[in-house]
């Protein structure tokens, strides 16, 4: 199971890292941080006392640091002379001073033993996730079948139909956790994974005083949203010009997860560029990498990746790589009955009074006065019209039919 525990490492060759990049790592930490004592260190790189204590033993045997007593009696670790010498000139060449990285073999193992195809997906999963949305019920079915598969999905249709909201609420479908690594270490390079912004701990999380290896978070698994302003560097390791390490790519950080391509087709690279790049991690799993050198370094691949557009499927990729997207799914435009139960909903999260004479007479505006189609969004949109007007006019909300009338009326575009 994924939640499953690390066992902390109880000594420099259990970490499965280089031992001349750790003691270097916790150099930098001892000159950014200030005295720690071992148990602080060892904490702060994620760490066990005792590989803590084998660093400081090293760093003093090397003449970098000293032990120095506390009141307490607890030895502080300080650096000398040549050990601030030293860590200044690592700093300039990474200025990476969190928790120790995991090798690039123990991370690959934790990615492919917490696929994101191995949890099991029932219908009433899908009813907790979509419940505030108004989703035909075999378009749900087919979706369920499509998030089993842990494949490629191709989310289209026309704009406002709910494609953005579905995809990025896909993630929240799974109920168990993942363990993260805060970064990993390939040919001496750092990568940092863990990304408040994309993950987040899970209250499954082991309590404080429970030993284990606390280089890895225990997260839910990830959303990762790449728009319009994805671009193809953005698929490989990022570099920074001053902090000396690398923060991973969009797919990388979206490993056991699931990633979403928003507005595909209106990326600053064209549609076969993506396509040419991921045919084979989407065919066979894995993608590759590079590290300075020239190195290609291979890592899984296993995240959902979800392509949502309003454009024409036919003009955005060939047969080949349309083959490799088993999943195709189309979202069109809302029933009248789906309308109307968005609309209710809609008037409900705002407090609003409705009945169905108004919602009918919504529909009909929208469709035969303006002749527009239903599409899900222009619901909330439009209540959020008629009380953007009642704000301004420093008046209570109340939708008539003719606030409504007005409101349609900025919203929509008329012929001109």
């Amino acid at each position: 199971m994924p939640e499953a525990l690390t066992a902390a490492p109880q000594n420099l060759s259990q970490t499965g890292v280089r031992r001349g990049l750790l003691e270097d790592l916790a150099l930098k930490i001892l000159y950014v941080m200030g005295d720690m004592t071992g148990v602080e260190l060892g904490r702060h790189m994620g760490l066990g006392f005792g590989v803590a204590e084998e660093i400081g033993s090293a760093l003093r045997k090397d003449r970098l640091c000293q032990a120095k007593s506390m009141n307490a009696g607890v030895p502080l670790l300080t650096l000398l002379d040549a050990g601030k010498q030293r860590a200044l000139s690592l700093l300039e060449l990474c200025q990476y001073t969190g928790p120790a990285p995991v090798s690039l073999m123990d991370y690959s193992l934790r990615v492919r033993g917490q696929r994101v195809d191995q949890t099991k997906i029932v219908p009433k999963d899908l009813v907790r996730a979509f419940h505030s949305m108004v989703l035909d019920a075999e378009f749900v079915a087919r979706l369920g079948a499509a998030i089993s598969s842990g494949e490629a999905i191709f989310l289209y249709g026309p704009p406002g139909t709910g494609k953005t909201s579905v995809a990025t609420t896909i993630a929240s479908i799974f109920q168990d956790a993942i363990w993260i690594p805060h970064a990993v270490e390939v040919d001496n390079q750092i990568i940092a994974i863990f990304d408040p912004g994309v993950h987040r701990p899970s209250d499954k999380a082991p309590p404080a005083d429970e030993e284990y290896d606390r280089r890895w978070v225990l997260c839910h698994r990830p959303c990762v949203i790449g728009g319009g302003e994805l671009s193809l560097e953005m698929l490989d390791l990022q570099p920074s010009a001053t902090r000396g390490y690398f923060a991973a790519p969009l797919q990388m950080k979206a490993n056991n997860g699931v990633l979403v391509i928003d507005d595909f087709g209106r990326q600053r690279m064209q549609p076969h560029e993506l396509f040419n790049r991921w045919m084979t991690p989407l065919d066979r799993k894995v993608d590759y990498l590079t590290v300075p050198g020239g190195r290609k370094f291979e890592m899984p691949f296993d995240c959902s990746v979800i392509f949502a557009t309003n454009l024409d499927p036919k003009q955005l990729a060939d047969r080949a790589f349309l083959r490799r997207l088993p999943n195709k799914l189309k979202m069109d435009y809302a029933t009248p009955k789906q309308f109307a139960e968005i609309f209710r909903r809609e008037c409900e999260t705002k407090l609003l009074d409705c009945d169905d004479d108004l919602i009918k007479h919504t529909i009909q505006f929208i469709t035969k006065q303006l002749n527009q189609p239903l599409s899900h969004c222009y619901a909330r949109d439009v209540i959020n019209q008629a009380v953007f007007f009642a704000s301004f006019l420093d008046s209570e909300t109340v939708l008539t039919k003719d606030a409504i009338e007005r409101a349609c009326r900025s919203y929509f575009l008329e012929d001109i």
